[in-house]
């Protein structure tokens, strides 16, 4: 039985991604190079997090100050992310396919955002993954048994909102949209700390409010990219 929700589980939340990697990404070398360095971008925000965590000694059994503090860095260096491939996008296109210039930025943000959202979700679920094929059985003596299916539907949940996130935020980098950056901000702290809840084993309003924030942000990523089937089709396929 461990096995099998070990498998069930991780098919939950790394299913999606990995269809979206194979159908939109794989095919590209330039954007697997992309999706490589923006995930080792994410790893760095996390070593700077646990640095700021240790370093601030009086407030390390705080969690709500390291949530906040990595949050914050996270989207420091996903503007970071968006400088650099400013930087370098109009290389970066003479080497790939010859696509327009505006739809290239969406997927150059839609590639970061899902290479944030991965490397986030396998280090969020990999220990208790691990955990889940024994030899103990969660929720036996303590605790809810539901608890990995919830983690698992937790980490795909924040792996698509990052997609979401790095579209709405480098579009909303290029046009100035203030309010846009503000949305991804108090949005991507608004999920995290809602989290907190799962401490008291309150997953129901934690799950529904994360994935109605994810519902919310999907939408306005895909008015981003267009607003209609066509140009959605046309973003990912990049035909």
């Amino acid at each position: 039985m461990t096995v099998v929700e070990f498998f069930g589980c991780s098919f939950l939340a790394f299913g999606p991604p990995l269809a979206m990697f194979s159908l939109t990404i794989a095919h590209d070398p330039i954007r697997i190079i992309i999706l490589i360095a923006a995930s080792f971008f994410w790893l760095v925000s996390l070593l700077f997090s646990s640095t700021i965590w240790f370093t601030v000694y009086p407030l390390r059994d705080k969690i709500v100050f390291g949530l906040i503090c990595s949050v914050f860095i996270q989207e420091a260096f996903r503007y970071l992310m968006y400088k650099l491939l400013r930087k370098t996008e109009r290389g970066l296109q003479e080497v790939t396919e010859i696509v327009r210039i505006s739809d290239y930025k969406h997927i150059l943000s839609y590639v970061c955002g899902l290479g944030f959202g991965m490397i986030s979700g396998a280090f969020s679920l990999v220990n208790i993954l691990a955990d889940s094929v024994g030899p103990a059985t969660v929720g036996l003596k303590a605790g809810t048994n539901i608890f990995i299916v919830i983690s698992a539907a937790q980490s795909l949940c924040m792996i698509l909102l990052h997609t979401f996130w790095s579209v709405i935020f480098f579009n909303a980098c290029d046009l100035k949209n203030y309010y846009h950056i503000g949305y991804v901000v108090i949005s991507h702290l608004f999920v995290s700390c809602i989290t907190l809840l799962n401490g008291q084993e309150l997953f129901a309003v934690s799950l529904t409010a994360s994935y109605i924030v994810m519902l919310v942000t999907s939408v306005l990523a895909f008015r981003v990219v267009g607003g209609n089937l066509a140009s959605f089709k046309k973003f990912i396929t990049c035909k």
